[in-house]
C-alpha cells in the first residue's frame, strides 16, 4: 500500500506529535507515504476566509504534485483534507474557477486526485482485522471519548467521510486497540479553533462545554485527529480553570498516538511529551512508563 502523503504545515510546528505518530502507525502496518516533493501550504485556514479563488488555488497547487505521482492523496490533518477536499468540488463543478485556478497555478486541474483522509486508510485498506493483529499492548479498557469536530464530517456532501452527526471511524479504531468508546453527545461540536486568537471568551466557553462533556461521560482522554482541535482543547483547559475554577486536567490526544502505543511504539517517538495535559494516567492504564 503506497500513498502520497500531504503532511501540511502544522505537521513541522504545533503537531509534530501527529506526524510523528502517524509515520509510526503506517510502518508497523506496511503502509508507505510518500510526501510529495515540494509541497507547500494549502490555505487553511486562513486561506478561504479570503479569497475563493486562493482558497481553490493553494490546495491545487498540491494535488497537481500528487497527479504527477500517480497516487492517491492521504492527509491526516482535518483541516488539510477538508480544504483539498473542497478545492477539489469547487474545481469539478464550477468551469470559472477550474480556469481562475489554471491560471493561477500555471496548469489545468480538473479535481480528479482522490483525497482521502488516514483514518479512510487504516478501516478501508488496512482494515480492524489487521490492526487488531498488530495490537502488542491493549489499552485495557481506557475509556476514550473520540473527537471528530467541524472540518472531518462538514460540508457532508462534500467531504464524505463519515455520519456527520454520529460518526464512528474514530471509535472503531479504538474498540480494535482494546480501548473502550464512551458514548458521548459533543463528538461534533465546534470546538472554536477558528477563533483562537480573535475572540478567546467564545473558546473557552465552547471548549469548557466540550470537556465538561466528556468528563461527564467517564473519559479518560480525548481522542482526536485535527491540530487544531488538539491545540485548543489542550491549551484552554488552563484558560477554563483561570476563568471558571474547573481543572479538567483531560489528556488530549490523537488516534494515530493511542494507536502507536497499542502498536508497542514508544511514547517518546510518538510525541506524548509534547502534550500541555500529561498522558501519564493514560500510558498508566495501558501499562507503560513515560519512556515506553
Amino acid at each position: 500500500m503506497r500513498y502520497a502523503y500531504y503532511p501540511g504545515c502544522s505537521a513541522e510546528s504545533t503537531a509534530r506529535d501527529m506526524h510523528q505518530s502517524t509515520l509510526a502507525v503506517a510502518g508497523a502496518l506496511g503502509v508507505e507515504l510518500v510526501e510529495p516533493k515540494g509541497w507547500t501550504c494549502c490555505g487553511a485556514t486562513a486561506g478561504h476566509q479570503t479569497d475563493r479563488i486562493l482558497a481553490a488555488s493553494l490546495p491545487a497547487a498540491n494535488l497537481v504534485k500528487v497527479q504527477d505521482m500517480g497516487l492517491e492523496c492521504i492527509v491526516n490533518c482535518a483541516a488539510c483534507y477538508n480544504r483539498m477536499k473542497v478545492a477539489n468540488h469547487e474545481i469539478s463543478t464550477d468551469s470559472g474557477i477550474r480556469k481562475s485556478v489554471c491560471d493561477a497555478i500555471g496548469r489545468d486541474y480538473d479535481g480528479s486526485v482522490k483525497v482521502r483522509h488516514f483514518i479512510e486508510v487504516l478501516l478501508e485498506d488496512v482494515g480492524l482485522q489487521k490492526i487488531g493483529k498488530a495490537v502488542k499492548r491493549s489499552l485495557n479498557g481506557l475509556k476514550v471519548a473520540c473527537y471528530y469536530g467541524c472540518l472531518l464530517v462538514r460540508p457532508p456532501k462534500v467531504v464524505n467521510f463519515d455520519d456527520p452527526e454520529n460518526p464512528t471511524s474514530l471509535d472503531k479504531l479504538v474498540k480494535a486497540i482494546g480501548g473502550e468508546s464512551v458514548d458521548w453527545p459533543h463528538k461534533t461540536e465546534c470546538c472554536g479553533g477558528g477563533l483562537s486568537l480573535s475572540r478567546t471568551d467564545v473558546v473557552v466557553n465552547l471548549t469548557d462545554s466540550i470537556l465538561g462533556m466528556a468528563q461527564s461521560a467517564g473519559a479518560d482522554c480525548v481522542a482526536v485527529s485535527c491540530p487544531m482541535c488538539q491545540v485548543n482543547l489542550d491549551l484552554r483547559q488552563q484558560d477554563i480553570k483561570k476563568q471558571t475554577g474547573r481543572d479538567y486536567q483531560i489528556p488530549i490526544v490523537y488516534i494515530t498516538q493511542l494507536l502507536g502505543i497499542s502498536f508497542g511504539v514508544s511514547p517518546a517517538k510518538l510525541g506524548f511529551n509534547k502534550l500541555m495535559v500529561p498522558a501519564s494516567s493514560v500510558l498508566e492504564k495501558v501499562e507503560i512508563n513515560s519512556n515506553g
